[in-house]
């Protein structure tokens, strides 16, 4: 049952004197968050931003996992897991055998995807190498679950450059770009200065010894003299896929508003 309709039951329900001003007030409160002890779960989140609360599966024991997705997913009806293990993907496949598991990008998605934003524009994932696909990975599926049309360009970085070039009908298509590099993390700026389009920029921790982890694409990314570039952190494909949903639920309320006049 979604949390709208459970609001919906709890106030008929006190209007109908089936259930007094306690009861409603208790029921109500656990609507918008709800206590496990060692976690306090947002349930009114999808209602404030159109997307429920994901849960970040690495520094979590496996019944933490498990209790925190299950109590999403039943309040919201999905639920997006992240960073998560083989071993603790197992556990939730087995509670719930329609999830899937995304191994490479080490994510676990249960329910249908939220509904797409009004106008919603396909957003492209671009991995300059293949080693940087886990992390371009994660970005697209989180994109796709959270409503976003999503395409992907794979292996296309700045050692061979006229590999992007050859796709760049897919990129004017878009309406945004995430683009996932490690090494010197060159990839963003290219992309951005080819086409226009608003680039989320990921730097991965992929690279030798001096790429210190990330840090040396992280500032290259940061340094970009490519205007449109935003940067996110290292690695972290998820919060890309959130900025462009972001992006894509505002040009939907945009174009909503402008038909209103």
């Amino acid at each position: 049952m979604s949390l709208e309709k459970r609001i919906e039951e709890i106030l008929e329900g006190y209007r109908k004197g089936e259930i007094d001003a306690a009861g409603a007030r208790e029921m109500l409160r656990l609507c918008v968050y709800e206590s496990l002890g060692f976690a306090t779960i947002d349930h009114n989140r999808h209602i404030r931003h159109g997307i429920p609360e994901v849960v970040y599966g690495e520094g979590k024991t496996e019944e933490e996992v498990v209790a925190i997705a299950s109590r999403i997913y039943e309040a919201s009806g999905r639920v997006l897991v992240t960073r998560l293990s083989p071993r603790k993907a197992e556990l939730l496949l087995e509670r719930y055998p329609e999830a899937r598991y995304h191994a490479r990008g080490r994510l676990l998605t249960v329910g249908s995807p939220v509904p797409p934003p009004e106008g919603a524009r396909e957003v492209v994932v671009i991995s300059a190498g293949t080693s940087d696909r886990g992390v371009a990975e994660e970005a697209a599926v989180t994109a796709e679950f959270f409503g976003n049309p999503v395409s992907r360009i794979t292996d296309v970085g700045v050692a061979g450059i006229h590999r992007l070039a050859e796709k760049m009908e897919v990129i004017d298509r878009a309406g945004i770009a995430i683009v996932v590099a490690g090494m010197e993390g060159a990839l963003p700026s290219v992309v951005a200065g080819m086409s226009g389009k608003p680039v989320v920029a990921v730097p991965t921790s992929v690279g030798y010894g001096a790429s210190f982890g990330g840090i040396a694409p992280l500032l290259g990314m940061l340094n970009s003299c490519a205007p449109g570039v935003v940067v996110v952190n290292i690695d972290n494909g998820f919060g890309a896929a959130y900025f462009a949903t972001i992006l894509n639920r505002w040009w939907g309320e945009k174009k909503g508003r402008e038909e209103e006049r």
